[in-house]
């Protein structure tokens, strides 16, 4: 279930995700435009309130997730760099990646709202519009490393690889375009992020990420 226009993009000329206007009023400030050391991306969340419980009234705390690791095994300052870059990138494309499973919900749930193929059609294509011109200019930004590392996160937020998305909304001829684009800067909008093998060292980040403990 889901919708997104989530374009690949590896190297200088990326190309941009699926946007809602909603959506984009939200995203006005780009956290992940933030230089690292600055702030955290995601901020931890905490809320104190009351709650009735045995016919008293209790205290409670709820808050974010806490994550503790082990220290991240590093061998050389060679490792220490890559360990360093990987959590840089996550904090620049996971608050993208995020938004595009925001879009994703908003953008489904709308078009059930709409009569007919003809409407469909029509949003689409002012949808489409819009991702040009919001997210292209953020897309350029990137680096060709952290355009593969959006299309994963992309999968993780979604639950679903970027090219599935598109050809559930888009159709399978322009799902082929965009991956033949993915294709021609070595990525692949097919590509899965799997947080228990491969990607077992980034999913770590990103919780910490997502915690506000990076």
């Amino acid at each position: 279930m889901g919708m997104a226009l989530c374009a690949a993009a590896c190297g200088y000329a990326q190309q941009p995700l699926a946007t809602m206007d909603a959506v984009i009023k939200k995203s006005k400030s780009h956290p992940e435009d933030v230089e690292p050391g600055d702030k955290p991306n995601m901020v931890p969340t905490v809320r104190v309130g009351k709650a009735m419980l045995e016919g008293d009234s209790v205290l409670f705390m709820d808050m974010s997730n806490v994550y503790c690791y082990p220290p991240v095994t590093l061998q050389d300052a060679k490792q220490q760099q890559s360990y360093n870059r990987l959590v840089r990138n996550v904090k620049k494309v996971l608050p993208i990646a995020k938004e595009c499973n925001q879009i994703i919900i908003e953008t489904y749930e709308y078009l059930q709202t709409l009569p007919d193929k003809k409407a469909k059609d029509a949003h689409m294509k002012r949808v489409e519009k819009d991702i040009y011109s919001t997210y292209k200019p953020r897309m350029k930004k990137l680096t060709y490393s952290q355009g593969k590392l959006l299309i994963k996160l992309i999968n993780r937020e979604c639950n679903s690889p970027s090219y599935d998305i598109l050809k559930a909304f888009m159709g399978p001829i322009r799902a082929g375009f965009w991956q033949a684009f993915a294709w021609t800067f070595g990525a692949s909008l097919k590509k899965e992020y799997k947080p228990e093998t491969t990607d077992r060292l980034t999913e770590r980040v990103v919780l910490l990420v997502e915690a506000g403990q990076l």
